[in-house]
């Protein structure tokens, strides 16, 4: 459907979208809205920065303005995620009084959600935690919530909360609609859906291992203590606004003061700050009051800037569908936008389940087929790259810009990039593999995978995610936007 009007909505509701300036549904919209309005359960899948907040709040606001009984349920993962949710609540509900709204996030004054309780409203969105925390204490009721919406809801299992998703699926009524989307979808996703989704229908736009195709995306493989140097020059060479993902809470506080002493206009987000800071710190950042988000992954989901232009990967994400979701808070809404990845030889393994997420036909084929050379080298040395430095022993390099041998040659050169196969370096300040090679170099990053950063509190605490291993799709396309640049800092 072309038209919000061919669904049939309220009158209340389409002067909401009028206002809101909504004219022509997403194809995730057009394919989730008629079957939610007819009650069927969903189950969704698309992109991120699709439009699926409003895949699934347009049928809730309709369905409890044709019933003047019953409440409707919104789960979020994060407490900026469903912020963001119950704005676009308020304003689809508009001025009705009959559909007031609770707001139940951690690091808001209990007191406040109290009086929101009180009040009955028939709208509740809020994060996992919190609303458990109110059902234990008696003060929310939820045996009239007909309406249930789980959003990033493997981002909600990412972070460990399908216990309490249980506990809550318990206070609900059994006969209920439930629509629960997903930018990916794990096994632990259609697990859930089998119990607790009745027949649902299937919505997926786009593959979900598929970037935007206006995302460009580069890379840049060099050793660790050449990170920040580069990041700064990065920066230099970069117009408009950026977002920086780092590892850790500490990492994120650490490199943005660093920053703000060479004069970058940043801040840090992350989950240790209150939540007042976090509301100051995106506000600040949407109203342009600086120009760099220094975060954690904490602003990978649900963060809806439009004038962010450039995503910049300092640390490689724990789990790789996670790339997928940080990138993707650029380019929305059609835009065009950039991202980075500074990649050092430790990342080696993280990188590469990038890659095959990315496109998984890539892991049935040992050597791609060639193509021109662009580096002017002999015949005996394949390079399909732009600016590379081919290697005269055979070796193919399909990674366009990039230096980094996988041949076990030595290397004697100063400041190299290392390579991740047990091969040696004799330089200065090199970089430790990833595979127990030696390293006597000073300053170096010798954790593997597998290591324990012990400078910080963990961004999450998750044990479950901690255990999660990438299973490629062998039958899926290569991604969208194309494969990502690389390069040597060298």
């Amino acid at each position: 459907m072309n038209s919000f009007n061919n669904f049939g909505l309220h009158a209340e509701l389409m002067q909401s979208l009028e206002r809101m300036k909504f004219t022509t549904p997403t194809p995730v919209q057009a394919e989730a809205i008629p079957p939610a309005l007819d009650g069927r359960d969903i189950l969704g899948s698309a992109q991120t920065g699709t439009g699926k907040t409003g895949a699934f709040a347009i049928p809730m606001v309709q369905s409890l303005l044709n019933n003047p009984r019953g409440s409707a349920l919104i789960l979020t993962p994060t407490r900026e995620l469903a912020r963001q949710v119950m704005e676009m609540v308020a304003q689809l509900a508009g001025r009705n009084n009959n559909l007031k709204a609770a707001f139940l996030i951690g690091g808001e004054p209990m007191g406040k959600q109290f009086t929101q309780l009180r009040a009955n409203p028939r709208i509740i969105v809020g994060t996992p935690g919190r609303i458990n925390d109110h059902l234990e204490r008696g003060s929310l009721k939820l045996h009239d919530a007909g309406f249930l919406v789980l959003d990033e809801t493997d981002r909600m299992l990412d972070m460990g909360f399908g216990i309490q998703l249980e506990r809550i699926f318990k206070y609900l009524p059994a006969k209920r609609q439930t629509l629960m989307f997903s930018a990916t979808l794990p096994k632990g996703i259609v697990k859930l859906s089998e119990n607790y989704l009745n027949n649902p229908v299937r919505v997926a736009i786009g593959a979900t291992n598929n970037v935007a195709d206006k995302i460009k995306q580069d890379v840049i493989r060099l050793s660790e203590d050449e990170k920040y140097d580069e990041l700064v020059r990065q920066l230099d060479d970069r117009s408009g606004s950026v977002i920086i993902f780092v590892k850790t809470k500490f990492g994120t506080e650490r490199l943005a003061k660093r920053l703000a002493r060479e004069n970058h206009s940043t801040d840090a987000i992350h989950g240790d700050l209150r939540q007042t800071k976090r509301d100051r710190v995106i506000r600040d950042f949407r109203s342009k009051n600086y120009r760099i988000l220094v975060a954690t992954d904490i602003a990978a989901r649900g963060l809806d800037i439009p004038h962010i232009e450039h995503v910049i990967n300092y640390d490689l994400p724990q789990v790789p569908e996670d790339y997928i979701h940080r990138i993707g808070r650029t380019a929305r809404a059609g835009a065009e936008g950039s991202s980075l990845c500074l990649i050092t030889p430790a990342d080696g393994r993280k990188w590469r389940e990038i890659e095959q997420l990315m496109n998984p036909q890539a892991q049935n084929t040992d050597r791609p087929p060639a193509q021109r050379n662009r580096s002017g080298r002999g015949n005996s040395s394949r390079n399909n790259g732009f600016r590379t430095d081919a290697r005269a022993d055979g070796g193919r390099n399909n990674g366009p810009r990039t230096e980094a041998r996988a041949d076990g040659g030595r290397n004697n050169g100063f400041r190299t990039d290392a390579r991740a196969d047990g091969g040696r370096n004799n330089g200065p300040r090199t970089e430790v593999r990833a595979d127990g090679g030696r390293n006597s170099g000073p300053r170096t990053d010798a954790r593997t995978d597998n290591s324990r950063n012990n400078k910080g509190k963990p961004e999450q605490g998750r044990p479950d995610a901690q255990k999660r291993r990438f299973n490629a799709n062998r039958s899926g396309k290569p991604g969208g936007g194309g494969a990502p640049r690389q390069r040597s800092a060298a």
